[in-house]
């Protein structure tokens, strides 16, 4: 039998208290969900989620006599969450789900641990843990786990149908957990129901896609995302580019130590145009950041991998560091992949950008030394000229590579008023 009751995370006295807490008096509740399959994978656990045999009431009584902290998170679905010095657990009532309309659905709480798994999306999501840290498999996950293999419980399509964005975690899940091909029924299922994705909300589908290019190399899923047609229907822009510029990037990533960046992963799948990108943020209901990230790549120039510093230093003050530091890991990434492929010419090219993206990175933006206000107060009247003067010494600033100092710039600015006077 499979267990994790030596594990360190299951061991942590706060899971602990609240496992003795939810547990006994004809009350069941175990760990279940991304904590038991990461801990058997050999992956880190992070969220620590429940399923009790207790109704939301019950489990709210026991937290608040044990001194711990209920939050009704969820509590129409059976959910509340337990804060237990600091650490959160979500803690949800058995469940069975009468009638599925999307995200939503008509559930009854339950004590049926088969009817609870059964009602879960992916057979590797649905294992459980006991009070004793024994694995419980009602689904066949654990087989599932041991040959890496992203399959639906019960019939696929059904599952999709109950909710479309299932179509999406097939493939994210995958992306994370998956080895080889993927399942063939789960596969199958996503292509006859791909269509469905079009009624999901742009928030669901960017945060679901968000994930999937979060994982450590999500080419392979990518790859059946666009043989299936499922890529283009989320993300159209990716049609005619293509995802060809992936592995390179995810080579890159893993052979310089770069974190994986989901908005860089989109960048190298989609044409580097404003407009689109902007009208495609819009759709996908990007954050502000990820909006703004995007739309600086796009309008960022190309640098040279034969630049000087300086040269990359005035266009990081130009144009900021965000998208020049995507252009250049991308170019790097490209680069990197042709030289593979014997062309001595982008080996040279890889090393002058690999240079470049070292200097971007630890650029900071420097202050220009002089203000308008000073201008002013050297005798220029307020107005035009003042922006006009201004101008010219930040641009002889920014071409000395940033080495005139606030003396020198007061000596050229006098030599701007005699020459306007």
């Amino acid at each position: 039998m499979k267990t994790v009751s030596d594990d360190p995370w299951f061991n942590e006295t706060r899971l602990q208290q609240v496992l003795d807490v939810l547990n006994g008096e004809g009350a069941e509740t175990r760990v279940v969900g991304g904590a038991v399959r990461n801990a058997l994978m050999g992956m880190p656990v992070g969220d620590i989620d429940m399923a009790t045999t207790l109704v939301p009431d019950a489990v709210i009584a026991r937290a608040k006599a044990a001194g711990m902290k209920p939050v009704p998170t969820g509590i129409e679905h059976g959910t509340v969450t337990i804060v237990c010095e600091g650490k959160p657990f979500e803690v949800t009532t058995l469940r069975a789900d009468i009638e599925t309309f999307g995200r939503h659905a008509t559930v009854r709480f339950g004590t049926d641990w088969a009817e609870d798994a059964a009602r879960r999306d992916l057979t590797i999501n649905a294992l459980y843990a006991g009070r004793d840290g024994n694995v419980i498999d009602l689904v066949e996950g654990l087989a599932d786990i041991e040959t890496k293999t992203v399959r639906f419980i019960g019939e696929a399509e059904t599952r999709i149908t109950e909710d479309y964005l299932r179509i999406l975690r097939f493939f994210r899940f995958f992306a994370w957990y998956g080895g080889g091909r993927p399942d063939a029924d789960g596969l199958r299922a996503s292509v006859r129901q791909r269509d469905g994705l079009k009624t999901l909300s742009a928030e669901r589908v960017w945060a679901e896609l968000k994930k999937l290019l979060g994982a450590t190399d999500p080419s392979r899923a990518l790859l059946w995302m666009r043989q299936t047609g499922v890529l283009t229907i989320v993300v159209p822009e990716t049609e005619k580019w293509g995802i060809d510029a992936i592995p390179g990037l995810i080579d890159a990533e893993r052979h310089f130590g770069w974190a994986p960046d989901p908005c860089l992963r989109l960048a190298a799948m989609v044409p580097p145009y404003d407009v689109r990108l902007k009208e495609m943020a819009e759709r996908l209901k990007f954050s502000n950041a990820e909006r703004d990230r995007m739309l600086a790549f796009a309008v960022a120039p190309s640098v040279e991998s034969a630049s000087s510093k300086a040269r990359l230093h005035k266009l990081l003050y130009e144009h900021g560091q965000s998208g020049i530091m995507m252009q250049l890991r991308l170019a790097l990434a490209t680069a990197r992949t042709k030289a593979a492929g014997g062309d001595h010419d982008a080996l040279a090219d890889a090393a002058g950008l690999s240079r470049l993206v070292q200097e971007a990175k630890v650029w900071e933006k420097p202050q220009m030394p002089i203000s308008g206000g000073e201008v002013v107060k050297a005798g220029v009247p307020a107005g035009p000229e003042v922006g006009k003067i201004l101008a010219s010494l930040e641009k002889q600033w920014v071409e000395s590579d940033f080495e005139l100092d606030r003396a020198a710039l007061a000596a050229r600015l006098d030599m701007l008023k005699s020459d306007r006077t």
